[in-house]
């Protein structure tokens, strides 16, 4: 299947740069672009991609609160955050609000095009190393009232359940988790998938961000 994307930027050179690269692979089509955050939750609306490329810093609407109406509003949409530092403080706030990872602006094309798979197959963050990593240090700058459901609710959870979610805080890849489980990939999806609904969470990356602020696991 195509994955569909909108590009919401308002730098013109990289909305176009980024539209040859994606439209250039057989398995995405750049379907729209959008200027600024506001336009960005109009063109959501009326194109219904698969995966928003989503700058930070943009006039009228900024990324992070466009970011929250659009996963507010479509629970399809997957928001892949665009960003110059692979650090920026804002990008820890566009994972709280929904964002399903983040992108460096100076990416190349392959980790362009992978990163858009990755995030549109649910995945998360564009690599388990990068994963730790952030979500390390968006535990330590988050000061804001906790938005993930109340850490009760992983109670829920069975054991092996909760494993798995501390691994996917982790940084770990189902295929990581299900070896260093010595169980089959498939049941790690199953467990994936279960997590998610139990949580009311949309994906991996609010998956890891919950273990981190219910406690399950610990910075650093």
């Amino acid at each position: 299947m195509t994955i569909r994307v909108l590009i919401a930027d308002d730098q013109m050179m990289v909305r176009e740069g980024f539209s040859v690269l994606l439209n250039a692979m057989p398995d995405i089509e750049v379907v729209g672009e959008a200027v600024n955050g506001r336009e960005a939750v109009e063109r959501v609306r009326e194109l219904a991609p698969d995966v928003v490329l989503m700058d930070i810093r943009m006039p009228e609407l900024n990324g992070i609160e466009a970011t929250r109406e659009i996963v507010a509003a479509d629970g399809a949409a997957k928001v892949l955050v665009l960003t110059t530092f692979d650090l920026d403080e804002y990008v820890y706030q566009a994972l709280r609000a929904g964002a399903s990872g983040f992108l460096l602006k100076d990416a190349s094309a392959r980790q362009l095009a992978d990163g858009v798979r990755v995030v549109a197959a649910g995945e998360a963050l564009l690599a388990p190393s990068v994963t730790k990593r952030l979500i390390t240090e968006f535990s330590k700058l988050s000061d804001t009232p906790h938005l993930m459901p109340s850490a009760q609710a992983y109670g829920d959870l069975t054991d092996r359940e909760t494993e798995v979610l501390v691994l996917i805080a982790q940084g770990l890849s189902n295929a990581e988790i299900a070896e260093r489980l010595v169980v089959a990939e498939s049941t790690i999806k199953t467990h994936v998938s279960r997590i998610l609904v139990k949580l009311g969470l949309r994906d991996r990356t609010q998956a890891a961000v919950f273990a981190y602020e219910a406690r399950l696991v610990t910075p650093g």
